[in-house]
């Protein structure tokens, strides 16, 4: 595995500086691309699974994570509120709170579950300095989360497609989990004291914990089990990913939530016109998509997948004569929703522009029998070599392909 750190300030993907402050990388435009692509296709497969997409704001009353428990269990990794008049704001940790007032907001009754939102938005956390680095471990952070609000007998079935969408992204991105694990409360947790750092009660999470024991067996998935390593609020199936030091780090989780929904005073109007409390089901595709695109890095050496490829397809004029059929073909291709750039003849000797553009995953190379043709010869990044073909037709066969599986094949 390549260090995504070294590796991504090489490639022009991200980069910091002590101005903006440590834990805090900004993107440049061909991080900024693959990111876009990331999310793109995030919000496509989440679409299709029946999850709505909403927004909400990065910042909210020191009152909404006392009401969470976030304040309570987890304000070492706050950062501490602004007074701004006769309020403290906070910058957010978790997005659940805001998904969990956007339900409170409005009745349900029971056939209007799973009612499944999904944010790509900011979170903070107030990390130590000796414990940030790269795009692994931010202070600030764009979470793919989703939470399903549903009636207990659907918890098993939301979690488990949860877990399948989850296994299909890594698929489509070209990454394998480490391991798979069951995170649980301590086992010497006593959940009627004062000082426990859960919160709810003993019958609730080993309830969710058989509920997700049950999930993994179906899935025929091998796990181990982790009593302390459980969110303060329920136990959760991380998916551990390893980066090139052998370190391990969770990318995607699902979790389900008996205690928020209990706090927030959620309820549907069930079949039977009584109320009922609803479950929460917290689910992370990808998690942070800066960790994600650092294991991307990693994993694929700059190589990425054509759909998450910065520049997806290079236009290489052999001389002068054809630059203007090399500008008329980019410009094509960004129509065809491309990533495109052109390698100008002045930029060098036709081997050495190929070899200067080797992570694109197709190069389009234009000599004067191309050009008067209107055709295009393509060299992939494995070094296959197609026959010369009509450029629209070509065209659109890389936009096909540049696609990712799960969107192509309408899975």
């Amino acid at each position: 595995m390549y260090d995504h750190r070294k590796l991504g300030r090489e490639l022009g993907l991200f980069d910091s500086d002590p101005l903006i402050g440590a834990g805090l990388p900004y993107w440049l435009p061909a991080g900024a691309a693959i990111r876009h692509a990331l999310e793109s296709y995030i919000a496509e497969v989440e679409r299709r699974a029946g999850y709505q997409q909403v927004y909400s704001p990065v910042i909210a009353k020191r009152e909404l994570y006392e009401i969470s428990g976030h304040w309570e269990k987890y304000s070492d990794d706050m950062y501490p509120p602004m007074d701004v008049g006769n309020e403290q704001l906070v910058l957010r940790p978790s997005i659940c709170p805001h998904h969990a007032l956007m339900y409170r907001s409005r009745a349900h009754s029971y056939r209007e579950l799973p009612l499944r939102y999904s944010e790509l938005g900011g979170q903070y956390r107030s990390e130590l300095s000796g414990a940030i680095g790269g795009l692994n471990r931010v202070r600030a952070m764009q979470l793919n989360d989703a939470h399903i609000f549903c009636r207990l007998d659907q918890v098993e079935e939301e979690a488990a497609s949860a877990l399948e969408l989850i296994n299909q992204a890594y698929r489509d991105l070209g990454i394998s989990p480490s391991r798979y694990v069951l995170a649980l409360p301590s086992e010497d947790a006593d959940f009627n004291s004062l000082d426990c750092k859960y919160v709810g009660d003993a019958e609730s999470w080993a309830h969710s914990a058989d509920l997700l024991r049950d999930v993994l067996k179906d899935a025929g998935i091998d796990y181990e089990e982790a009593p302390g390593d459980a969110a303060f609020y329920g136990p959760k199936i991380d998916i551990q990913l390893e980066d090139s030091a052998g370190r391990e780090s969770s990318l995607s989780t699902v979790q389900i939530d008996f205690h928020q929904p209990e706090r927030f005073g959620l309820e549907y109007i069930g079949a039977d016109g009584n109320k009922h409390r609803p479950v929460m089901v917290h689910r992370a595709i990808v998690g942070s998509i800066e960790r994600a695109v650092a294991q991307l890095i990693e994993v694929h050496g700059g190589a990425f997948p054509a759909w998450l490829a910065p520049v997806q397809l290079v236009v290489l004029p052999i001389s002068d004569d054809e630059e203007q059929v090399a500008i008329d073909v980019a410009r094509r291709a960004a129509r065809r929703g491309l990533r495109v750039e052109v390698a100008h003849a002045d930029e060098g000797s036709l081997g050495a522009r190929i070899r200067e553009n080797r992570l694109a995953p197709y190069q389009a190379v234009i000599g004067a029998r191309e050009a008067a043709a209107g055709s295009l010869a393509i060299r992939e990044r494995g070094g296959q070599q197609h026959e010369a073909a009509p450029i629209g037709e070509v065209l659109d066969r890389i936009a096909e392909l540049s696609v990712p599986a799960a969107v192509r094949s309408g899975e």
